[in-house]
């Protein structure tokens, strides 16, 4: 499904990414693990376009995406990648409720059809009760289940998790962790999961190692 060849990343004289090289299946759950500074989060921001590489290509289902416009990659963004983050992002002045809807809107869904689709994801994650509840009325752990959500509404192809457990206790921890397993079984979408802890990465289908900006898998 996804094609990374020779991708290649600099900050100034500092080579983040040196050629890296990944074959990524469709409804694969993959961890990339690594030391601090080995270039997971970099990896991970190509993958989801919210950054260019210096060099090399990206392809989803053979279309490449590094020689698109920025208009055509936030279409493409928004309609076929989800992203968890280790801080939920929320939009603290929104309701769960809108949180979740607005990528939809963003893809030119209705309002009503949006809602609606919304209210769906918040039963999944056993939440129709926060519906109306902003993020400072909610809890770590439900935050980032609407996070999930909202990661989900528009049935993007794969979800991006940069570090999603990292700020939750352990029962709220454990609890997304099976929940993106039973997504996965359900929907059918690929994960990829930037991740420092080891009892996930042992969960997954196939742990991606990164050492200095190279794969070392």
């Amino acid at each position: 499904m996804i094609e990374i060849k020779d991708l290649r990343k600099s900050f100034g004289k500092l080579e983040v990414l040196r050629g890296v090289d990944l074959s990524i299946g469709r409804g694969e759950t993959i961890s990339i693990v690594g030391p601090s500074g080995a270039g997971k989060t970099t990896l991970l921001q190509l993958i989801g376009t919210l950054d260019r590489p210096d060099s090399g290509s990206i392809s989803y289902d053979g279309t490449e995406l590094t020689t698109m416009n920025a208009a055509r990659l936030a279409s493409f963004r928004n309609r076929h990648i989800g992203f968890v983050f280790q801080f939920h992002q929320l939009l603290p002045e929104f309701t769960a409720l809108e949180n979740i809807t607005i990528p939809a809107l963003i893809a030119g869904e209705s309002q009503s059809a949006a809602t609606k689709k919304a209210l769906e994801l918040l039963k999944l994650m056993g939440l129709e009760e926060r519906a109306h509840h902003k993020p400072s009325q909610m809890s770590g752990g439900e935050n980032q289940r609407v996070a999930v959500a909202r990661a989900l509404i528009n049935r993007p192809d794969v979800i991006l998790a940069d570090e999603p457990s990292g700020s939750l206790d352990s029962k709220n921890k454990e609890e997304l962790h099976k929940l993106f397993f039973d997504l996965r079984d359900r929907f059918g979408q690929t994960f990829i999961i930037v991740t420092h802890d080891e009892e996930l990465a042992k969960l997954t289908d196939r742990t991606i190692r990164m050492v200095d900006g190279v794969i070392k898998e």
